[in-house]
């Protein structure tokens, strides 16, 4: 980004580039000069785009008008002194340095709900452990012990050898 005076210099350029177009187009859309003796009709054709234009032109001319207008209001003025911008930048300084203290709350009161949030999910995580656990024990005690049916002194899964195979 260019300074302000860069920003004027290239506003006031381009007003000048819009000047110039805008000559260049009556001058093409101009209607020829009558003389004596000679007629020609005019087209009534070129007038309506000779108007097109020429709005055209106003319209552009007028904003970099107003472009120039606003950065020259943006140029600091002549009762800008050293002083008078030193108050500026100190409270500008002060201004960032209230920012920074709301700021600073602002992330240890976010730190404060964010360890509260996990403490919270860690007590209903733990709670539903707790539950599953509960559960777990009294699906075994409803079941009871297994019945053993005992067969010749051997269980019904007397087939299985000792190493698991059949």
């Amino acid at each position: 980004m260019a300074d302000r005076l860069t920003q004027l210099q290239d506003a006031v350029n381009q007003m000048a580039d819009h000047f110039c177009n805008a000559v260049g187009i009556m001058q093409q859309m101009a209607p020829p000069g009558q003389f004596a003796g000679f007629e020609k009709s005019v087209s009534k054709q070129a007038q309506v785009t000779s108007d097109e234009h020429a709005a055209l032109f106003a319209q552009l001319i007028a904003r970099t008008a107003k472009d120039i207008d606003v950065l020259i209001d943006s140029l600091p003025s002549e009762e800008s002194t050293p002083e008078l911008q030193m108050a500026s930048l100190l409270q500008l300084e002060q201004d960032n340095q209230e920012a920074a203290q709301e700021l600073q709350h602002a992330v240890d009161h976010g730190t404060l709900v964010l360890q509260s949030t996990q403490s919270a999910m860690h007590s209903i995580a733990q709670a539903q452990l707790d539950s599953q656990a509960l559960e777990t024990q009294d699906a075994f005690a409803s079941v009871g012990p297994l019945p053993e049916e005992e067969m010749d002194g051997q269980s019904q899964y007397s087939d299985v050898t000792n190493d698991g195979c059949l």
